[in-house]
């Protein structure tokens, strides 16, 4: 990148290459000072060309084509953003990892997610948000899907773990994925174990959108 660009134009750049999702302050620190970083994200929220969605986090203004409004991102990003500035591991946990793995359409009264940081509230953009610690059996799966999946499978339960679901979630891992959930098996409880094998059975072929619907469902549960 040009060290002669604004350090605007930089700003932008940089949430532009990140799909618009949620930054923080500290994703933006190797562009410039702290300061001078802090002073252009004031200058572009008020500007209109950034939606502030919490402190020190900024996001894409997204016009709803219905609406014709500015909305707000998804809130899993908002939080995703939030845990990178905080320094902290966060997983979503029951239903709210069921619906954004798309293996539940029940959409989770409060936002809950496990975190190796204390247990706390947070609100943002009028969304309530809990955090609750957890131990290394939850906290150490590794890799952020893998941890998504074995929360979605804990909250589906085994008796509702069907095909359907088995085949929605092969369509999501990719060899890093099937590798990370391997070292963490011995942290599932046993009656996922199968489940989470055939899970990382390989040789499915992806029809139709499959490449665009891993890359859109990637970029929502992983930030």
């Amino acid at each position: 990148m040009n060290v002669s660009q604004p350090i605007g134009d930089k700003i932008l750049a940089r949430i532009q290459a990140r799909s618009g999702t949620p930054v923080s302050t500290a994703d933006l620190f190797d562009l410039g000072s702290p300061a001078a970083i802090k002073q252009a994200l004031s200058r572009l929220s008020r500007a209109g060309k950034l939606l502030r969605v919490g402190r020190g986090l900024y996001a894409w203004p997204r016009v709803s084509p219905l609406l014709k409004e500015v909305v707000p991102p998804p809130i899993h990003q908002v939080v995703t953003a939030w845990a990178r500035q905080s320094r902290l591991r966060i997983i979503p946990s029951g239903a709210h990892a069921a619906n954004l793995l798309g293996v539940s359409t029940q959409v989770p009264a409060q936002y809950v997610y496990y975190t190796n940081g204390r247990t706390q509230k947070l609100v943002f953009d009028g969304k309530k948000v809990k955090l609750l610690n957890r131990g290394p059996r939850t906290m150490d799966v590794k890799g952020e899907l893998p941890a998504l999946i074995f929360q979605a499978l804990k909250y589906l339960g085994k008796d509702r773990v069907g095909e359907s679901v088995v085949s929605r979630l092969r369509q999501l891992v990719r060899p890093g994925d099937r590798r990370n959930i391997m070292s963490s098996l011995r942290l599932a409880p046993i009656w996922m174990r199968p489940i989470l094998l055939e899970i990382m059975q390989q040789g499915v072929r992806l029809r139709g959108g499959g490449a665009a619907l891993h890359n859109t469902l990637y970029g929502i549960v992983c930030g």
